[in-house]
């Protein structure tokens, strides 16, 4: 998935997101807005999980 699909697809699914992954703020979700790879820092850092299981997740997505 490429930054202006990312983009596109953001206010779709922001609010499940939010469902799925509470711990991350609002304040970090409008950092990261339209930025993939600062999402993905962010899920990396709050669930521990690797680079390879975040892009797989948000390649999902589309």
């Amino acid at each position: 998935m490429n930054k202006d699909q990312f983009e596109g697809k953001w206010n779709q699914i922001k609010g499940d997101f939010k469902k799925k992954y509470g711990k991350i703020t609002d304040d970090e979700y409008t950092e990261a807005e339209g930025s993939l790879d600062k999402l993905a820092g962010k899920m990396q850092e709050k669930y521990g999980k690797t680079k390879e299981e975040v892009k797989k997740e948000i390649d999902s997505w589309s």
